[in-house]
C-alpha cells in the first residue's frame, strides 16, 4: 500500500545526464552517459590539434580526428522555441530518474487536420522534435516548475521540457493555454471570446491573478492546521495510513458501497447485498447476506421485469433501516425505470417502485438523499432524482410513487415544463446535497449549478465549465465548498461571497457577485498519472463525512485506476501552500497520499466522523475493489 516516492519533482540538474549531442538509443539512455569533454583521450586529441599543422592535408586530417558535430541551425539555444528534452524512466521505483532525451531540440504548436481525428475538426497539437506529437488537452497533465523554467507532461511516457530563458518559458505557457482554450471551445483565445464563454463574473477563472482570493484566505483558519510544507517532499507520507481490516466479498463483483453512520455498512455485488459491521478501525463482516434473483420469487430476492441486473446505486434511508437499490434499465445504460426498496431488518424486498409522471414511464440517471444526513432520519420518505434534463423529488408515501405536483404541494417542482430554462440541454450528470438540503448538480458541459433547498426552478449560481464534463460532485455539510470530478482533475470551488449588505453567504442562497473566488484544481503528477495505467480517470471525488453543524471535513478522496488518492483539505485551502508557488493560471495541488491496490478500485470513502478515535485525525478510509473491501486508519502521530 502506498506508492514509492518518485524523483519526478526534483530539479533536473540533480539527475540529468549529458550526452554527446547525438540522439542515443533506448538502451544507452538507461545507463549513465559519459561526458566526453572530461575524457583524457579527448584532452590528448585537443592538445594534438592545438599544435600548428604543417600542410592543408594535415589540417584536414586533424579536423576529421576531432569528430566535430554541428547541430542544425534551429537547435541554437538562442533560437526561438529551443528546449532541452528529458524522459522519466523507472516509474515510482527507487531506480526512477530523468535522462536527457534531446540535448537541444525545439517545439512548435501545429494545427492538426488529420482525417483520423475522431472529433472531425482541426485541433492544436504540441510537437517536440521528432519524438513527441500530442493533442493539447488536459490529458497531458501539464505541470509547471516556474523556478526551474520547466514543464512536465504525459504523452506515451513522462517528459520534461526545460527552457533557456524565463521569457521562453512564459511564452510557452501562454501558447499552450491559448491552444487548450481553442481545442476545448472551438474559439480563438481572445479576451472577447473568453468573456463570451465565462461571463464577466467569472473572468477570474481564466485570469486568476485578477480573482478575489480573500475567501480562500479566510477559510484557512481552523483548529486542524496543515503542517508546514517541506520543499523536499512532493507527496504526503504514506506511513500514517494503517491497514486494519480486509473483508472479502461473499459473491464477488462489488459494484457499490453504502456506508452507514450507525451500526452497519453494506456493499452490493453481483449476487446480493452483504452486511458488514462498523467499527472505529473500519468495517468487518457480519455474515448477513441478501441474494438477488431473476426468477420472480418473493421474499429476500430481487427480481425485475427486465431480468436480473446488478444495482449500481444503493441509497440508505429511514434511519438506515431501508435501502433503495437502483439498477440500469439495460446493462451498460446509466438510466433506470425504477428501483427496489429493501427492508434491511427483515432482509426482504418490500416494494418495487416505478418512475412515472402523468401516466408515463420516465427514467432517472441518479438518486440521492434530501440532505447529507437525512438517511439517519427514521421518518424519511422522500428522496431526490436526477435525469439529463430533470431534477425532482420522489415521495414513497404516495402509493403510485408519483412525482409531486407543485399545484397541490409546497414541495419543490419535480418536473420541468415548457418555458423553464432547464427543460432542454442541461445534460445533468450527477448531484449531491448539503446538510440543509441545498443541491449541487454537475453537467456534461462542465457547468456546476447550485440550487437552494426551497426551489428547483432556477439555479442561484451557475459556475462555468473548465472544458471537461463533471462526472461526480460532492459538497461539504455547511455548503461552503463544492468538489467536482472530471476525468483528469478535481475542481474545488468556494461558494462563499459577500452580498451588498456586507453579509457572507453561499452561492446556494443568493446570486454571487463579481468577486467570485477562482477554483483550485487537484491533480496527479505526470509520473503518477502515467503509472495509474490506461484507466487513469478520476472518479467519485468526495469529502470526508460529517453530519453536524460546526464540524469541518478534513480530507478529500478520489479513485484513479488502482490508486485511492487523499488530499488534506486544510492544506488545499492554504494560499501559501508550496504547490501554488511559481504557478501560472489556476492553482493546482499535487500533495497527496496514495493507497495502491492490486486491482482497479470501485470506490473509496471515509466513514462517518463518529468513528474517528481520539488519536486519529480522521475516520477510517474504506477502499473497495471488485473482490474485497479494505479499511485503513489514519495515525494521529503524523499529519
Amino acid at each position: 500500500m502506498g506508492a514509492s516516492q518518485s524523483r519526478e519533482g526534483l530539479d533536473l540538474s540533480d539527475s540529468e545526464y549529458s550526452d554527446d549531442g547525438e540522439e542515443t538509443s533506448e538502451e544507452q539512455q538507461y545507463d549513465d552517459a559519459v561526458d566526453h569533454g572530461d575524457d583524457p583521450q579527448d584532452h590528448q586529441q585537443q592538445r594534438q590539434a592545438s599544435s600548428k599543422p604543417t600542410t592543408l592535408d594535415e589540417l584536414d586530417e586533424r579536423l576529421k580526428a576531432l569528430k566535430l558535430k554541428y547541430p542544425p541551425h534551429h537547435q541554437n539555444p538562442n533560437s526561438r522555441n529551443a528546449v532541452k528534452l528529458y524522459l522519466h524512466i523507472g516509474g515510482n521505483t527507487p531506480r526512477a530518474k530523468w535522462i536527457v532525451s534531446d540535448k537541444l531540440t525545439h517545439y512548435e504548436f501545429l494545427k492538426n487536420d488529420d482525417a483520423d481525428d475522431n472529433k472531425g475538426n482541426d485541433h492544436w497539437v504540441l510537437k517536440v522534435g521528432s519524438k513527441i506529437r500530442a493533442r493539447v488537452s488536459t490529458d497531458m497533465q501539464l505541470k509547471m516548475f516556474g523556478d526551474q523554467r520547466r514543464v512536465d507532461f504525459v504523452s506515451n511516457g513522462v517528459w520534461a521540457l526545460r527552457f533557456f530563458t524565463d521569457e521562453e518559458y512564459r511564452r510557452f505557457l501562454t501558447e499552450f493555454q491559448d491552444c487548450l482554450f481553442e481545442n476545448v471551445y472551438g474559439l480563438v483565445a481572445s479576451d472577447e471570446n473568453k468573456l463570451k464563454v465565462y461571463g464577466k463574473e467569472f473572468l477570474g477563472w481564466v485570469k486568476p491573478e485578477a480573482a478575489d482570493d480573500s475567501m480562500w484566505e479566510d477559510a484557512e483558519a481552523g483548529e486542524w492546521k496543515s503542517p508546514p510544507a517541506k520543499s523536499s517532499v512532493r507527496r504526503g507520507n504514506q506511513d500514517d495510513l494503517l491497514e486494519e481490516f480486509e473483508e472479502a466479498s461473499t459473491g464477488g463483483g462489488i459494484q457499490s458501497l453504502a456506508l452507514g453512520a450507525l451500526d452497519n455498512s453494506f456493499f452490493v455485488n453481483d449476487m446480493g447485498v452483504q452486511v458488514v459491521k462498523n467499527f472505529s478501525h473500519g468495517i468487518h463482516g457480519k455474515g448477513v447476506y441478501v441474494k438477488f434473483d431473476s426468477g420472480g420469487q418473493k421474499g429476500s430476492r430481487i427480481s425485475s421485469s427486465e431480468g436480473r441486473s446488478t444495482p449500481k446505486k444503493a441509497l440508505l434511508m429511514r434511519g438506515e433501516s431501508n435501502m433503495m437499490l437502483m439498477s440500469p434499465f439495460k446493462e451498460g445504460k446509466p438510466r433506470s425505470t425504477g428501483l427496489h426498496q429493501l427492508d434491511i431488518e427483515t432482509g426482504k424486498i418490500v416494494t418495487e417502485w416505478k418512475f412515472e409522471k402523468d401516466g408515463t414511464d420516465i427514467t432517472m440517471r441518479d438518486i440521492t438523499n434530501d440532505t447529507k444526513g437525512s438517511q439517519l432520519d427514521p421518518s424519511e420518505s422522500t428522496f431526490l432524482g436526477l435525469d439529463d434534463n430533470k431534477l425532482c423529488q420522489w415521495d414513497m408515501r404516495d402509493k403510485h410513487g408519483m412525482v409531486q405536483n407543485i399545484a397541490s404541494s409546497n414541495s419543490p417542482v419535480l418536473n420541468w415544463t415548457q418555458g423553464h430554462q432547464f427543460s432542454r440541454g442541461t445534460n445533468f450528470q450527477c448531484f449531491a446535497t448539503a446538510g440543509d438540503g441545498s443541491i449541487v448538480i454537475g453537467s456534461v458541459d462542465g457547468k456546476i449549478r447550485l440550487y437552494s433547498k426551497t426551489s428547483m426552478r432556477q439555479a442561484k449560481t451557475a459556475f462555468p465549465g473548465l472544458g471537461s464534463p463533471i462526472t461526480h460532485v460532492d459538497v461539504t455539510y455547511d455548503g461552503k465548498w463544492v468538489l467536482g470530478t472530471t476525468d483528469t482533475y478535481l475542481v474545488l470551488i468556494c461558494t462563499l461571497f459577500t452580498d451588498k449588505d456586507g453579509k457572507t453567504k453561499t452561492g446556494f442562497s443568493g446570486r454571487m457577485g463579481n468577486k467570485i473566488p477562482a477554483p483550485r484544481l487537484l491533480k496527479l503528477t505526470p509520473v503518477d498519472s502515467h503509472m495509474a495505467g490506461t484507466d487513469n480517470r478520476f472518479q467519485r471525488g468526495q469529502f470526508s463525512w460529517v453530519t453536524e453543524n460546526g464540524k469541518q471535513e478534513r480530507h478529500l478522496v478520489a479513485t484513479v485506476g488502482k490508486f485511492s488518492v487523499i488530499w488534506d483539505f486544510q492544506q488545499v485551502k492554504n494560499s501559501a501552500h508550496e504547490c501554488y508557488m511559481n504557478q501560472e493560471g489556476l492553482k493546482s495541488c499535487y500533495c497527496y497520499k496514495i493507497v495502491l491496490k492490486d486491482e482497479s478500485i470501485i470506490d473509496s470513502r471515509f466513514m462517518h466522523d463518529r468513528f474517528a478515535v481520539s488519536n486519529s485525525p480522521e475516520a477510517p478510509l474504506v477502499v473497495a475493489t471488485p473482490m474485497k473491501v479494505t479499511s485503513f486508519s489514519m495515525s494521529g502521530s503524523k499529519r
